[in-house]
């Protein structure tokens, strides 16, 4: 499977991305994959050197929530913190945007999931610059004063931040679940189908969709602009829920394997000398 086709290193036309590939067994892989994962990350601790970042975003219902239970199942619990980011709290906007999300990045030896992330800021606000006032921002006084400079702006303050964070040992995965708009409404009727998924609804789900178009040219634009080495989108086709779950673990697992310094810490020679004395000594009590 050549993985790489999914990772954006050129501008990209989210209209001609697949939105639908069918994996063979992709749930019987996904078990083997995880579970690799989470050996990994056992490593990952141990090391001490790296934190992994993973970013999620995707149109309502492209299956975030379902991918992070599934992909990180055998995880120590532990070793993984998920964030899920919502309007910003009162004391959140008190601070610059990218506070909230500064600090709530993974530890080193952890990963981290930031379900919805940092990229709201260039998606949701870019549709709706009305909510940036709500941001008091110096001079930004008015909605008119939000312009093609201050988006400019903000991508640069963005890949400034992933760079940052990068050159610390973070590494980096940010997804787009490439979700059809057919897709979408399918299971959308499914929510307001099954009684037990009816409080994933919300009406508000509706307008959101009649503006797909605009989201779509923000998404893309988004992702063209902030695809870096040390930083890469991939753009995962979405429609196959076990399908996509299965290809961002193996990115994840392909990729940290890559990295060779990544091992457990030998232990001090005194330790390793005495390593039988240790044992006599346990085994006597």
């Amino acid at each position: 499977m050549q993985l790489d086709q999914y990772k954006v290193t050129a501008n990209i036309s989210l209209t001609k991305s697949q939105t639908k590939v069918v994996i063979d067994d992709a749930e019987k892989e996904l078990k083997k994959v995880r579970k690799q994962l989470g050996k990994l990350q056992d490593t990952l601790y141990a090391h001490g050197k790296y934190s992994v970042l993973i970013c999620l975003q995707g149109m309502d219902t492209a299956g975030k929530d379902s991918l992070i239970r599934e992909v990180f199942k055998d995880f120590n619990a532990r070793g993984v913190v998920v964030h899920s980011f919502k309007v910003p709290t009162e004391l959140e906007l008190k601070h610059d945007y990218l506070w909230r999300h500064y600090i709530a990045l993974p530890a080193r030896g952890k990963f981290g999931v930031f379900n919805r992330t940092h990229y709201e800021n260039v998606l949701v606000t870019r549709v709706h610059p009305g909510y940036i006032m709500s941001e008091n921002i110096p001079g930004v006084n008015a909605v008119d004063d939000i312009n093609e400079s201050f988006w400019n702006q903000r991508f640069e303050q963005i890949n400034n931040f992933e760079k940052h964070i990068a050159e610390n040992g973070t590494i980096i995965f940010k997804f787009f679940l490439n979700l059809s708009k057919e897709e979408q409404k399918n299971r959308l009727l499914r929510r307001l189908r099954k009684q037990e998924k009816n409080w994933k609804f919300s009406p508000g789900d509706l307008k959101e969709r009649k503006l797909w178009d605009k989201y779509q040219t923000c998404y893309e634009d988004a992702i063209n602009r902030t695809s870096k080495p040390h930083a890469p989108w991939y753009t995962i086709p979405a429609d196959d829920k076990p399908s996509a779950r299965y290809l961002v673990a193996k990115i994840m697992f392909d990729t940290i394997s890559a990295y060779t310094d990544i091992k457990e810490p030998e232990l001090d020679d005194d330790i390793k000398a005495n390593i039988e004395l240790y044992k006599q000594e346990l085994n006597n009590e």
